[in-house]
């Protein structure tokens, strides 16, 4: 091992892993203001890649095509008290990668090995000092095995769904529970089964389960293990 290399894994990672709405966007983002650390959402770089793809006209079916425009994106993180901008050249995109329909596309490209070798040391990238909370669906398990806490979040397809239908509704669109329901379970099918970083609990993370859980009682969870 590199000097380099050593001190960058001396930097301390928080992964927290989980299917499609189970609170980890939001639960991350209070874990790494609470402790001072940088952020990295690693399923906005596949959203972002998608939305890319959807609005360059890139065949989604092409993982070759797909992977050249993971390794190409222009992309800032800009977090704050609330939320965090997502830039995209420039442009705040951070409702557009939240559409049902980015969000299948994601799921779709991030199933590619090509994709997901173009995003790997990107994502690695983002571990600095004084230290990284990585959310996604293999943090723990694919990007940073070496990771200090690892924490597998998930809750009930229903109660994920129940979150999604109450923040589409919120902003005016017309949703169907049976369709968000039934999306949820194909979305959670296809991550925990595609042949690269499949969506699973590393060996040594700590399960939990919100679908009962406020954001509150979760939170003092996750900060309760990276304490001890």
């Amino acid at each position: 091992m590199t000097k380099d290399s050593a001190a960058n894994v001396a930097i301390k990672v928080v992964a927290i892993d989980g299917p499609s709405g189970a609170g980890k966007g939001t639960l991350s983002r209070l874990v790494a203001q609470r402790l001072g650390y940088h952020l990295l959402d690693s399923g906005a770089l596949y959203r972002l890649t998608a939305l890319a793809v959807l609005e360059t006209g890139v065949d989604v079916e092409d993982p070759v095509a797909a992977a050249k425009v993971a390794r190409n994106l222009n992309v800032n993180f800009q977090p704050d008290q609330e939320d965090t901008r997502i830039l995209l050249d420039g442009r705040d995109v951070s409702g557009d990668i939240r559409t049902e329909r980015v969000s299948m596309a994601a799921s779709q490209v991030a199933a590619y090995p090509p994709v997901r070798e173009a995003l790997l040391q990107r994502q690695r990238d983002f571990r600095q000092m004084p230290g990284l909370v990585a959310d996604g669906r293999d943090m723990g398990t694919t990007v940073f095995p070496d990771a200090n806490v690892k924490i597998f979040l998930t809750a009930s397809p229903e109660a994920r769904a129940e979150r999604r239908y109450r923040q589409l509704v919120e902003k005016g669109e017309t949703v169907d529970m049976a369709a968000l329901v039934a999306d949820i379970r194909q979305r959670d099918k296809q991550d925990s089964e595609r042949p690269v970083s499949p969506l699973k609990p590393a060996p040594d993370a700590i399960y939990l389960d919100s679908t009962d859980l406020s954001i509150d009682e979760v939170l003092a969870q996750i900060l309760k293990h990276t304490e001890s």
